[in-house]
């Protein structure tokens, strides 16, 4: 684990500016369905059931993070993950997810007493 003042500042907002890119779940979704393998935006849009802007829109702040890449081929620009990592990382952080909620469901089940 890397210590807070082994940190710099610079390297927090690298790092804030990275999760922003994860912010939304219609970009999570994105990010799952190129795991997949690669996508166009029409592909996307219409698996999401979102406008082809929308995914186009959702696309740029995925690619000016770093986190997804632009392929042409021929006539479409395809779409790919750019570090397979960014899906670990959304895993890890559904298992937190899914233990936080879980905690809280025991929390409110009858008899259960504070931890």
């Amino acid at each position: 684990m890397v210590a807070v003042s082994d940190m710099s500042s610079e390297s927090v907002q690298l790092h804030a500016y990275l999760c922003s890119g994860l912010s939304d779940p219609k970009r999570i979704a994105i990010l799952y369905l190129l795991a997949e393998g690669p996508k166009n935006v029409n592909t996307l849009a219409r698996t999401l059931g979102i406008s082809q802007p929308t995914v186009s829109r959702h696309l740029k702040i995925l690619r000016e993070r770093g986190l997804v890449r632009a392929q042409r081929r021929k006539q479409a620009v395809f779409y790919t993950l750019n570090d397979r990592r960014v899906i670990q990382a959304l895993d890890l952080l559904r298992d937190v997810m899914r233990d936080h909620l879980l905690s809280q469901a025991h929390l409110l089940s009858p008899g259960a007493t504070p931890g």
